[in-house]
């Protein structure tokens, strides 16, 4: 029995999609469970016989041009039916409730999340120019984005980056199949300071400024040189005394 058809079978009758580390785990209960001996070979396969399985069965349903296919979405694996068929399969399971559309504001600051991160509230708004509290606050309501840490930076701020539903709402199997754009990779960002870490569990502390080199080695060179001599003040030179006056009647 191929492996292969073993997996289409699991993912043609799951309820949910299943990443190659799902399947593998299924596959090896499987085998310590049943009692059905042709189970026993695939109770160690590694994942990457799983994704290469998977790989091929990806390309026999696209060549084959049936109603269905196989993809995989944000590392996940399910049988999706084709665009064209949606009319018909609306009206018989009904039209599930989806959350609005996300606004134009929010495309953008999601792009621009999605191709740099991780990255700050502060760079998101260096770049479109605007500020952007409540759409990042829409985006994290909708589940879109998350925080993934803080920058090591002065206040580290919270650094943000996309989820595994962001991928899901585009139908990307990864960030790799975002589409080019080395133009907003490329567009520069001013970087707060970094800081210099005082202790590796408490907060950190600025780097004291220093002056620049051609300041520092005048600074130098007139330390290095040695105090003037202190010259003493001249005396007051004393007042001269005034003369005798005659003997006169008028003064006797």
């Amino acid at each position: 029995m191929e492996l292969k058809l073993i997996l289409e079978a699991i993912l043609f009758t799951a309820q949910k999609p299943l990443t190659p580390h799902e399947i593998r785990g299924l596959l090896n209960t499987t085998a310590e469970q049943s009692e059905d001996e042709s189970a026993t070979p695939f109770k160690k396969v590694p994942e990457a016989n799983i994704l290469a399985a998977l790989e091929e069965l990806h390309r026999e349903h696209e060549a084959a041009q049936r109603t269905y296919r196989l993809v995989c979405v944000a590392g996940s694996w399910q049988f999706v039916c084709q665009p064209d068929y949606a009319p018909w399969l609306k009206t018989m399971v009904g039209h599930k409730l989806r959350p609005p559309r996300l606004s134009q504001p929010a495309l953008e600051t999601l792009a621009v999340i999605s191709y740099r991160q991780p990255v700050t509230r502060a760079e998101v708004e260096q770049v479109r120019g605007v500020s952007v509290d409540g759409v990042m606050q829409t985006l994290l309501d909708r589940g879109l984005v998350v925080q993934t840490g803080r920058a090591e930076v002065v206040g580290r701020p919270a650094l943000y980056g996309t989820t595994a539903l962001f991928l899901e709402y585009f139908g990307l199997r990864s960030l790799e199949e975002l589409p080019a754009a080395d133009e907003l990779r490329r567009l520069p960002i001013e970087k707060p300071e970094l800081l210099l870490t005082v202790d590796p569990h408490l907060a950190t502390a600025p780097e004291e400024p220093q002056l620049p080199l051609a300041d520092r080695e005048s600074f130098a060179e007139t330390a290095s040189e040695p105090a003037p001599e202190t010259v003493p003040p001249l005396a007051a030179e004393p007042a001269p005394e005034s003369a005798p006056q005659p003997r006169t009647p008028e003064n006797l």
